[in-house]
């Protein structure tokens, strides 16, 4: 795909559903593109790579996800330092013994099918590869939206997924299906996008095309009805009983 579709994309998502963040595309891959630096910093987890992104691309190894064990084994990083595995066992034990996780949900929490050195991070708008999962921080008027998109384009009803937040991208990658993460607690003290009234939805890039068709069409009919609504509201509170008919022609 040419990179001014993922521009058109972008501008379309932006616009139909308000947002106050750039969508944001991921990718896993052995070698990285020539143009794409690697990430020069420290996080606390990879997860903040999801806001890092909305400024610039950048690739990341299993030494940049260093910090999170549940990170590099969600999605499947190869390469990760031998104490890896023991960083992961700690952190479930931590979690286990707080009842936040237990023995029998671990082997539950998605795992990548696909292993990948690497995972780019960047702006939607300006990805220099074919995104494999698309990021969006949405409240709940435009997730409305994106769960209609979804449930058209999916046929079925998107799962709403909590800790871990980065378990999205790997549910998301095996499916081939839409999913809205509400984060969990690590996820939301390492990113200010993850405010109280935002969740995240990711997008195969796959069907990217599908999914932005289809916003488009619910927003402009979500704006449209929200009217109806309101005036009918009114209508109704001041005492008058019209019909869908009657309200319909006073809001044209």
């Amino acid at each position: 795909m040419k990179l001014s579709e993922y521009q058109e994309q972008a501008s379309l998502l932006t616009a139909s559903l308000d947002l106050s963040r750039q969508p944001i595309a991921v990718a896993f891959c052995d070698i990285v593109p020539d143009a794409v630096p690697n990430f020069d910093g420290v996080v606390p987890a990879g997860c903040a790579f999801w806001q890092e992104a909305g400024t610039r691309t950048f690739a990341t190894s299993a030494i940049d996800h260093g910090m999170c064990a549940i990170g590099i084994h969600t999605h499947n990083l190869s390469d990760a330092p031998a104490s890896q595995q023991e960083e992961l066992q700690s952190s479930l034990q931590a979690m286990i013994g707080l009842d936040y996780v237990r023995e029998e949900e671990v082997a539950s929490i998605p795992v990548a099918q696909r292993q990948a050195k690497r995972a780019l991070y960047g702006p939607l708008a300006e990805f220099p590869v074919d995104p494999e999962i698309v990021l969006l921080f949405a409240d709940a008027r435009q997730g409305l939206i994106v769960s209609e998109a979804v449930a058209r384009v999916d046929t079925d009803i998107p799962p709403a997924m909590g800790r871990p937040a980065c378990a999205v991208i790997p549910h998301v990658l095996n499916s081939g299906r839409a999913a809205m993460s509400l984060g969990c607690c690590g996820a939301r003290a390492y990113l200010d996008a993850l405010t109280d009234s935002v969740a995240l939805w990711a997008l195969p890039g796959s069907k990217l095309n599908q999914y932005c068709g289809q916003v488009e069409i619910l927003a402009l009919a979500n704006k449209t009805l929200s009217a109806f609504h309101g005036r009918r509201k009114e209508d109704i509170e001041s005492g008058e009983r019209p019909t869908v008919e009657e309200s319909l022609q006073r809001l044209s």
